[in-house]
């Protein structure tokens, strides 16, 4: 059983509902839940936000926290999955921010660097990763396994 399946399968035996925020990973946190049957069950509604702009208007991300720590940190990671999550009255949000480059990295932030929220019945947490300048895609596939990986993990306490 794929991580996504098992993630599915979890939501539906505790009845919860998930929505993601996505930045780096474009929608491919969406695609994997909705790859697994009886998906529709489970997802509530995705958004992907590239833009600061998008972050603020959309998940209520605060111009401030993206002025102090900008758009790959764990404090926007946090905001976008707690907006996500309460927008769409879910018990789940999850929320992917990074760069994946191949542009775009610096020496606090690297390519590969990606930050995750985690928002699971109220409770926030986040992490930040680096998984290295791998390539964009790899990158980008290494955030989605993490990303459903940790969430399955926090679920299940």
């Amino acid at each position: 059983m794929t991580v996504a399946e098992q993630f599915v399968k979890s939501l539906i035996e505790k009845n919860y509902h998930v929505s993601c925020a996505e930045s780096c990973t474009g929608g491919k946190v969406t695609g994997a839940i909705v790859d697994v049957p009886d998906a529709s069950k489970v997802l509530d509604a995705s958004i992907v936000t590239y833009s600061n702009e998008a972050k603020m208007h959309y998940l209520g991300v605060k111009a401030e926290t993206l002025e102090t720590f900008g758009a790959v940190s764990e404090e926007t990671a946090r905001e976008m999955a707690e907006g996500v999550a309460k927008k769409n009255h879910a018990q789940i949000g999850l929320s992917v921010t990074g760069t994946a480059g191949p542009g775009g990295g610096t020496k606090e932030k690297p390519v590969g660097t990606v930050c995750f929220g985690f928002y699971i019945n109220g409770v926030l947490f986040t992490e930040r990763k680096q998984f290295g300048d791998l390539g964009r895609n790899q990158v980008r596939e290494k955030s989605v396994a993490f990303v459903l990986e940790k969430a399955l993990e926090l679920i299940h306490g």
